[in-house]
Order: C-alpha cells, then sequence, then structure tokens
C-alpha cells in the first residue's frame, strides 16, 4: 500500500460526510506528528500498533563495493519500527492454502 492507498482507505473509513482532502489532510496530519515525536522525543508508542523509535549505528569500516578498498562509515541515526504484540499475531492468521501434493501413495 502506498501513500495515495492509504488515503483512500482512510476516505473510505470516514464515510460520505468526508472529502478526499481531509482524509489526506488526516494522512498527513498523523504522518507529520509521528515524524515531530520521533524527532523530539526519541520514540513514538501508538498501543495496539507498534513503536516508532530512533536507531543508532555505530560507526564501523566497510568496503567499496567497487574497488574491494576498506572505508570509514560514519555513525548515523535512522528509525527503527518494531510492532506490536496484536499486531503481528493479525499478521498470522489462518495460513493460505498453497498447492497440494499427492500423498505418496497416490498415484
Amino acid at each position: 500500500m502506498n501513500k495515495a492507498e492509504l488515503i483512500e482507505a482512510v476516505h473510505g473509513s470516514l464515510g460520505r460526510d468526508a472529502t478526499k482532502r481531509a482524509a489526506e489532510d488526516a494522512v498527513a496530519a498523523v504522518l507529520d506528528a509521528i515524524s515531530n515525536g520521533v524527532r523530539t522525543e526519541g520514540k513514538v508508542q501508538l498501543i495496539g500498533f507498534g513503536t516508532f523509535e530512533v536507531k543508532h549505528r555505530k560507526a564501523r569500516m566497510g568496503r567499496n563495493p567497487k574497488t574491494g578498498e576498506p572505508m570509514h562509515i560514519g555513525a548515523s541515526k535512522s528509525v527503527g519500527f518494531k510492532p506490536s504484540a496484536t499486531l503481528k499475531s493479525s499478521l498470522s492468521g489462518p495460513a493460505e492454502p498453497g498447492p497440494t501434493e499427492p500423498s505418496p501413495g497416490t498415484p
């Protein structure tokens, strides 16, 4: 799902009274709030969904893929997402039926 599809889903959830522009504004407001929260607080926790958190990467040595020469990779920050137990369990629903293989005794 991309951002446009997310806006469509929110628009559908809001009902007939809401405009697509209102759904777009709502999605933008939520994403901005998460971004600002991670930037200022270092962590945004949404109970039942998951946690967005700043991850710190240490400086390390790597290799230039073209030349193979060792090179220094500086320390950096990134954002990680850890899903809640509720979200994880919703992903492991009933298994999709796959192609069936004949049993060993069946011709």
